[in-house]
C-alpha cells in the first residue's frame, strides 16, 4: 500500500455543507484559516462541533483557561522543537 493510499481524505472546504460549513466558518473565525487537520476532522462532524469550542478554550485566554496565551504558544513552540517540527 503507497502513502497516499493510507492516507485519510480531507473535506473540501468550498464544497462543504450544514454542520460542516458552519464548522469551516468557525475555524476560520477563531483560526484565520481551516487547519488540514479540521479538514479530516469534519468527517465525523458531531466531534468537529465538540473540538471548536474546546479547542477555543486551550488556545485562547480567557474562557475558562488559567494559562495565558504566552504559555501556552511557548508550550507549542518548545513541543515543535522537541518533534522536530516546523513552526
Amino acid at each position: 500500500m503507497s502513502s497516499d493510499e493510507s492516507r485519510i481524505e480531507m473535506i473540501d472546504i468550498d464544497s462543504a455543507e450544514g454542520d460542516v460549513a458552519r464548522f469551516f466558518k468557525g475555524a476560520t473565525e477563531m483560526l484565520g484559516r481551516v487547519p488540514n487537520s479540521y479538514r479530516i476532522l469534519a468527517r465525523s462532524p458531531l466531534t468537529a462541533k465538540m473540538l471548536l469550542p474546546f479547542n477555543a478554550v486551550l488556545q485562547r485566554e480567557g474562557a475558562g483557561s488559567i494559562l495565558s496565551t504566552r504559555i501556552k504558544e511557548m508550550a507549542i513552540i518548545k513541543t515543535s522543537h522537541v518533534n522536530g517540527c516546523a513552526y
